[in-house]
């Protein structure tokens, strides 16, 4: 696989800001991937996320929040973080989303999972159907889009939280 770094970009495009991930995925494809760099728009489909990681070294999750705090707020989540949500409980792909992705994929992909993963979580304040993204989130999107564009390798240095063992994030940060 040449890819190094795969950015994935999450979300429902139908559902106003949680489409922030997606409509990134597209904006990276129109200012051009550096090399080495792929994305990946997993829409609501964790499973994607699993098998669509295999054998890159990074990766980055760009998803909605919605946790009441100022929409456009990025929440840095390193995804060993993540990978430690409870296990989904019986099989239902309905309610599989990405982190639940993280998870399975240590246990299926082994030797090939990333070595890496990053989570960026832009704060949402519409989730309307049919509604585009909020100027706040379109903003920060951008912005985000920019600099993984030109740094992919490098933390994003606008992020408000970072997202730790000591924050209560299970549940109350991912759209």
């Amino acid at each position: 696989m040449s890819e190094q770094l795969l950015i994935v970009g999450c979300g429902n495009l139908l559902r106003g800001d949680d489409a922030v991930g997606p409509v990134l995925v597209r904006r990276l494809l129109e200012l051009g991937l550096p090399p080495g760099v792929g994305v990946a728009d997993a829409g609501t489909s964790g499973m994607d996320v699993a098998f669509r990681m295999r054998g890159v070294e990074m990766v980055i999750l760009v998803d909605a929040a919605r946790t009441g705090a100022e929409a456009g707020t990025i929440y840095s989540v390193p995804g060993s973080i993540v990978e430690q949500l409870p296990p989904l409980t019986g099989i239902n792909l309905h309610a599989f989303r990405w982190d639940h992705a993280l998870a399975f994929g240590r246990w299926l992909l082994k030797d090939e999972y990333p070595r890496s993963i990053q989570v960026y979580l832009i704060e949402g304040v519409n989730f309307t159907i049919g509604a585009p993204l909020s100027p706040p989130v379109a903003a920060r999107m951008e912005d985000l889009a920019h600099h993984l564009h030109h740094n992919p390798w490098q933390p994003y240095p606008g992020y408000a939280r970072v997202v730790d063992n000591s924050s209560d994030h299970h549940g109350n940060v991912a759209a």
